[in-house]
């Protein structure tokens, strides 16, 4: 008898089969004969992606079922829990079991048990990890990381490309995971602040590596097996797998916001920072949010650009299915306030240099002739809205969403130069209308109502704190309140400050240190003030007091978080494993949240 009589196949599908067979249960194969069998009852042709099961994977242990999928997310403004949320969304269109969780609420000794693990991730300030995702950043890269041999997993980043550390995070967990012993289900996605694309296509991925992994195809062989010859007949025919993402929105979609209140905080001659308040039918927000703001860019830099470019803003440009007149593309739709990577590297391959750039205006400036309105265009990445704590309650101001604003106003090279959001808010006048939506932040929350809180804001890190106080006076809590507060002047820079003597005045302020770094010959910053109340400091901390920080995320925060382990070294006389311990366990319990940016 020929082989071709014993093998009526290809013999590139017959030596897929025999790899496929080989090492199956009695059992298995004849569970794989039955759904053959059925197959060969169907009046269609079945189309089973058997021969795209990774050959090294088709002796893998079998279960009942697929393992479940964990979903696990870290954020800072809200994109990563929004793709998370939707690449939950597809895999259970696939069939998939998964648990979607943020990684500030998951428990690192699981991740030793885990099977199938995709991470989104964003990266903040110098290469760090989101807030809510420290403690699990820290537990993986620590030395107490289990082995994981068992582990199939997956990354994806999302990054800004104007910082260094592009995706730093969504890289270290990469890396670390496959150190362990972890094994990718596919290549890690990394995302700039246009997300959509890489994203869909990431999860797309995932999708595939998921559905055609061997353990995965057998546990479908056993259903569709059983769908074909179940005891009371045919079951519902299995969802089909739709590869295809919805594009993310950047941000939720726009309500609309009216200025009340415009109302400068600082002194004439200080940098200038505003109080704005904010009226809107739909803002509905809690003390932690932020409100993200979608701004335009100063009129006064887009008519620069137009000039440099020796271009019209009447001029009809088309790019990405969108024919808009120059000025539009260049005030509403694009980023003309940060240069990226990209743009200083296609800049130089124009032939033009590497001098230092602060926004797109001073790299055409360089060089006009290297560039058209169209190319530049091309460059270009989408404007994004901005975020900003809420600073007040709306128990105390129903309706109300109050802002704190350090207007960007500098001068460079003899040149001003203004931020894109900073400069469109503290420029509205009242009763001018804003595009603006709600970021909630669930790890920036108060906590129950008779827990003492220290809050720590310099400058415009503040904001969050005016709401937090203004809750908990409304609530009647009965916890205590400590302000760490710091600026560059008592006298022209205080903000809020008679809001903060009246809630002394009152009571509910228990505590307030501040930090004037200007006012002396030698500066001195809210670290100094955390390390001088140590002691009282630590009796908060041992008696149960939740930490909040808010404010800069590359100098302030480290510096911070620096004098805080000096006050549990010192105190509570902890040598440094045990004051890593200490605050890995303060992040778990939720007693150490930061709002860093």
């Amino acid at each position: 008898m020929t082989a071709a009589r014993l093998w009526p196949l290809p013999a590139d599908k017959a030596a897929l089969l025999r790899q496929l067979v080989d090492g199956l249960s009695p059992s298995e194969l004849c569970w794989l004969s039955g759904y053959a069998a059925g197959l060969g009852d169907q009046t269609t042709s079945p189309q089973v992606a058997l021969t795209q099961v990774p050959l090294q994977d088709a002796a893998a242990p079998t279960t009942a079922a697929s393992p479940r999928v964990t979903i696990l997310y870290g954020t800072q403004g809200g994109n990563a829990r929004a793709v998370a949320e939707k690449l939950q969304v597809r895999l259970h269109a696939q069939g998939q079991v998964t648990r979607l969780v943020r990684a500030s609420d998951y428990g690192n000794r699981e991740l030793k048990d885990e099977q199938r693990l995709l991470v989104v991730v964003s990266t903040q300030g110098d290469g760090d990890p989101p807030e809510d995702a420290r403690a699990f950043y820290d537990f993986v890269c620590g030395k107490r990381a289990p082995s994981l041999p068992t582990l199939r997993f997956a990354i994806l980043g999302l990054g800004d490309s104007t910082y260094p550390k592009f995706n730093h995070s969504a890289r270290v967990l990469d890396d670390r995971l496959a150190a362990l012993g972890a094994v990718r289900l596919c290549a890690r996605g990394e995302c700039d602040v246009d997300f959509a694309g890489v994203a869909a296509s990431w999860s797309s991925a995932v999708g595939r590596a998921l559905e055609e992994g061997a353990p995965a195809l057998l546990a479908e062989v056993r259903s569709l097996r059983q769908a074909h010859c179940p005891p009371g007949g045919p079951s519902a025919a299995r969802p089909s797998v739709v590869d295809v993402v919805a594009p993310i929105p950047s941000g939720r979609p726009p309500s609309t916001a009216r200025v009340l209140v415009n109302q400068r905080l600082t002194a004439r001659g200080a940098k200038d920072t505003r109080h704005i308040e904010l009226q809107g039918d739909d803002l509905h927000v809690v003390p932690g949010d932020a409100l993200g703001v979608w701004p335009e860019n100063p009129p006064c830099l887009v008519d620069e650009l137009l000039g440099t470019l020796g271009a019209s803003g009447e001029d009809l440009v088309s790019w990405g299915g969108k024919s808009l007149p120059l000025s539009r593309w260049f005030s509403r739709e694009l980023e003309i306030t940060r240069v990226t990577p990209a743009l200083q590297q296609a800049h130089r391959a124009r032939g033009g240099d590497d001098t230092p750039s602060w926004q797109v205006i001073d790299v055409v400036r360089c060089r006009p002739s290297l560039w058209t309105a169209t190319d530049l265009i091309a460059q270009l990445r989408p404007l994004m809205p901005r975020l900003y704590s809420v600073a007040a309650s709306q128990l105390r101001c129903p309706g109300e969403v109050h802002l704190t604003v350090a207007h960007v106003d500098i001068v460079v090279d003899g040149r001003r130069r203004v931020g894109a959001a900073s400069h469109f808010l503290c420029t509205r006048k009242e009763d001018t209308e804003l595009r603006v939506f709600v970021e909630r932040n669930d790890a920036f929350r108060l906590p129950d109502d008779d827990i003492d809180i220290v809050m720590i804001g310099p400058g415009t890190g503040v904001a969050p704190f005016r709401a937090f106080l203004q809750e908990r006076q409304e609530r009647g809590a009965r916890g205590r309140n400590w302000l760490f507060f710091g600026e560059q002047s008592f006298s022209s820079t205080f903000l809020y400050q008679l809001e903060w003597q009246e809630a002394v005045k009152r009571g509910t302020l228990h505590k307030i240190d501040l930090a004037f770094s200007r006012d002396q010959a030698s500066k001195i910053y809210v670290q100094q003030r955390i390390r001088e109340r140590a002691a009282e400091l630590w009796a908060w901390l041992q008696g149960g007091a939740a930490v909040y920080v808010c404010g800069d995320a590359k100098h302030m925060a480290p510096d911070v978080e620096t004098a805080l382990l000096e006050v549990a070294r010192t105190q509570g006389r902890l040598d440094e494993d045990d004051v890593a311990d200490w605050l890995s366990t303060l992040r778990q319990q939720h007693r150490y949240r930061r709002d860093i940016y």
